[in-house]
């Protein structure tokens, strides 16, 4: 049972507008952006995205020239409690399990917290947190 969500990477430039295209080109397709993290640098940055629907998405960002990766993340669930990531993340680095990036965002409809994380060895990580208790989305509604 595959336990991870679809996250597109979109490499943009940093300048003002950048973020108006993408937007306008996901919402006249009909996409609806469920997480997003952006990084930057002085002149480009990472957008990363989980989104209603992956593959049209990235034909819409496709249409207006961006170059997008399709990676496979971990969006855990957890209570929207203080200290309730502490555990999370406690529990990989007790593993050894490094995590590259992550990023959160919590749901008014469910009263919990969702953390995106990106792992070298996903399965393992799967593994670990799920043995552990965690629950882990296999998508973002």
């Amino acid at each position: 049972m595959n336990m991870t969500v679809k996250q597109i990477s979109v490499f943009i430039e940093n300048k003002p507008g950048t973020m108006v295209s993408i937007t306008d080109a996901l919402g006249t397709a009909g996409i609806d952006i469920r997480a997003m993290s952006l990084a930057d640098t002085q002149d480009f940055g990472i957008l990363r995205l989980i989104v209603s629907d992956t593959e049209k998405a990235r034909a819409a960002l496709a249409s207006i020239g961006c170059v997008t990766s399709v990676t496979d993340v971990i969006a855990a669930v957890l209570p929207d409690t203080p200290g309730a990531m502490s555990g999370m993340v406690r529990l990989l680095a007790k593993n050894n399990i490094n995590i590259e990036y992550m990023y959160a965002f919590i749901s008014n409809t469910d009263k919990k917290a969702y953390i995106v994380l990106r792992i070298k060895d996903t399965d393992t990580a799967v593994k670990v947190l799920t043995d552990a208790g965690f629950s882990l989305a296999k998508s973002i509604n």
